[in-house]
């Protein structure tokens, strides 16, 4: 019995703990899910659809976010967390099946909402009763978990419940309002009691989560010419897609990602955790998403070159897709100034002009084919990307003197 509570306990983490497979193997739940969002979008286009993919996105990201931290203080390879780990998993493929039809429930069957908010509420139980198992000796903690549940995870479920009970519209506004409380919460109930034991492992973790995100722009590709045959053009316009997406990876991985590391490390206490919840929590969130936006426009740019039965070449994007294209580099790029502004206190001006003038250009869009406008926005970024790599050495020396 003795070694049984052995194995069952929790581990803490050291300041150079790394990823395990454990989270490696979480993380492909996700994977799927950030899939279904984009399947979301893609199955009927328009506005209301595409807000309603990002409040799903953003309870998702609540979801993934709440178990990096937990990772951070107790070993995910450990006896019980690795079970909580699977649990949530097996949660999280449940909610990623709902994922298609939480905003249109079809008559019979169970309430796709319904399920998809309880599982929601499941997911978000099970990580406060893991951190509260995780650390019996700390009372701010605790003070913190309490908080937490009543600001923070108590509410929003109310308002998912309610709106599991209207649609459309209704139904939006009310998970809205949920998402806005969730999220706002998190301030209402401070920094202390939450800790960053280990900086390499936070920022490891977010940086595999913006790959997935990368990872879907080129699964979407694939999506949209399959069963189509090859031709120039789809290769063309594959090779933009692609370019696209390294030059937002490079933005992160070469430019981002070490400087938030460095200043992350340096920080210590309730300094440490009010950089790691605003630069990694909140900030990442919108790379992730601008990233699931564009990918349902290099979709359709993929779809429209291939499907030469219904569409020419110099068939422009319509609608809300064309937004998506830009719209969604434009979201990537104002949230990297953001965590620039707030890792270094520097202002960059190259990707705040670049992302607002993203977000704009979704009427333009619709007025060119839509490979051009996939080339375009891939050269557009690379370049966005150089001007910014220029006063990248002096970004990370302002934040090694801080």
């Amino acid at each position: 019995m003795a070694w049984n509570r052995e194995r069952a306990r929790m581990v803490a983490t050291e300041d150079d703990h790394k990823v395990t497979p454990a989270e490696l193997f979480f993380d492909l739940v996700f994977v799927y899910a950030i899939t279904q969002v984009t399947a979301l979008m893609a199955a009927a286009p328009s506005p209301m659809r595409m807000v309603g993919a990002m409040v799903v996105l953003a309870l998702l990201w609540w979801c993934w976010c709440a178990f990096a931290w937990l990772g951070n203080v107790v070993r995910a390879d450990s006896g019980a967390l690795f079970g909580v780990l699977v649990t949530v998993m097996a949660v999280v493929l449940i909610v990623s099946l709902a994922v298609p039809d939480v905003f249109t429930d079809a008559p019979g069957g169970l309430s796709v909402p319904l399920v998809f908010v309880l599982c929601y509420g499941a997911v978000r139980t099970l990580h406060l009763t893991s951190y509260w198992l995780s650390s019996p000796g700390d009372a701010a903690l605790r003070v913190t978990l309490r908080r937490t549940a009543m600001a923070s995870v108590l509410p929003p479920l109310v308002l998912l419940l309610i709106g599991c009970a209207f649609d459309g519209k209704v139904q939006l506004l009310w998970w809205l309002g949920a998402v806005a409380v969730d999220y706002g919460g998190i301030y209402v109930t401070g920094s202390s009691g939450w800790r960053v034991n280990s900086p390499g492992h936070f920022a490891e973790r977010h940086g595999l989560i913006v790959i997935i995100a990368l990872g879907e722009s080129i699964v979407a590709m694939g999506v949209g010419v399959s069963g189509f045959p090859l031709s120039y053009a789809v290769l063309g316009a594959s090779a933009a897609g692609l370019l696209l997406s390294a030059g937002l990876w490079r933005l992160y991985f070469r430019l981002l990602g070490e400087a938030a590391e460095h200043r992350l490390t340096a920080l210590d206490g309730d300094d440490r955790t009010r950089f790691a919840r605003d630069v990694y929590t909140f900030l990442h969130l919108p790379l992730v998403a601008g990233v699931v936006l564009c990918a349902l426009g290099m979709k359709k740019v993929l779809q429209q070159v291939a499907d030469t039965g219904h569409y020419g070449l110099a068939e422009p994007l319509h609608g809300v897709v064309a937004w998506s294209l830009t719209g969604g580099v434009g979201v990537y790029l104002l949230g990297a100034a953001a965590i620039v502004l707030r890792t270094s206190g520097r202002r960059p001006t190259a990707l705040a002009v670049g992302g607002v003038c993203c977000l704009a250009a979704g009427p333009l869009v619709g007025l060119v084919p839509a490979l051009v406008a996939l080339t375009v926005l891939a050269a557009t970024a690379a370049v966005l990307v150089g001007l910014h790599t220029r006063r990248g050495g002096r970004t990370f020396t302002a934040v090694e003197a801080a």
